[in-house]
């Protein structure tokens, strides 16, 4: 398993909102210090989503808009990038991690809220339907809030499903989770919205490190039920940074 990081990512002046905490400065560090430590995560380096990548999901208008903001332009296409080259080496059989900022599971085609600007799972996805590589896929958003931007990309291609897993309580959530993946279609790859926010020191209060590994290694089940195993998945929420980066590493170790 490799993650796909550029040193960009630690920039945190590139959001224009009032307040945005998943640009909060450092909150990318502990991640990366984890997974390096960890000493068997290689690191790729990305470049920006073209223009031509962009507009496959959102409007010229909207991709305009966000070009009149030039830092947030810079940071978002770098974004949407590195989840393009984790599906670009997922299609080809190798698990991967994107570990990205601005999130991307609530930009919509024409619009965005919740600290998102450009839609990065479904992007990387559209780019594999357009380059003949796949013709479905499963997306799983184990963030704390629904991804209404993925579907609302996605929403024209009947063969990508989106799951946003529910539960009261950590165990009402993974049993819900465990029981909708029995019954997940048979795809040609699983994305993943990666959000840690349903921490139990997090917005949500709920998870804990050990069930972020148990959903990263329920995921895998349904990779290796696929039988290709192609997978990859990309960072959302999670708020916590003390303990940002054991959650992410507990994940990938689960999900590899």
């Amino acid at each position: 398993m490799r993650v796909v990081f550029h040193e960009a990512f630690h920039r945190s002046d590139y959001s224009e909102d009032g307040y945005d905490n998943a640009a909060d400065p450092g909150r990318l560090m502990g991640v990366m210090e984890a997974l390096r430590n960890d000493g068997h995560y290689g690191v790729e380096q990305p470049a920006p989503a073209t223009r031509a990548d962009l507009v496959r999901g959102h409007g010229e208008g909207y991709v305009a808009a966000i070009e009149g903001k030039p830092r947030l332009f810079a940071m978002a296409s770098l974004a949407a990038g590195a989840a393009m080259l984790a599906g670009d080496l997922a299609v080809r059989g190798e698990p991967m991690f994107a570990c990205v900022r601005p999130p991307g599971h609530h930009a919509s085609r024409a619009s965005a809220w919740g600290h998102c600007t450009f839609s990065n799972i479904a992007l990387a996805l559209l780019r594999l339907r357009d380059a003949g590589l796949i013709s479905s896929a499963f997306v799983v958003d184990f963030d704390l809030h629904t991804g209404d931007g993925t579907r609302d990309v996605l929403k024209g291609w009947p063969a990508a499903q989106v799951l946003n897993p529910y539960g009261d309580n950590a165990e009402e959530y993974l049993r819900n989770l465990e029981d909708r993946l029995k019954g997940a279609p048979q795809v040609d790859i699983l994305a993943v919205s990666a959000g840690f926010d349903a921490y139990v020191h997090d917005l949500g209060r709920k998870l804990s490190t050990d069930n972020f590994f148990t959903i990263g290694r329920l995921l895998q089940a349904y990779a290796i039920r696929l039988g290709h195993q192609r997978r990859f998945a990309v960072l959302e929420g999670g708020y916590y940074l003390p303990d940002l980066g054991k959650n992410v590493l507990a994940f990938c170790r689960g999900f590899e």
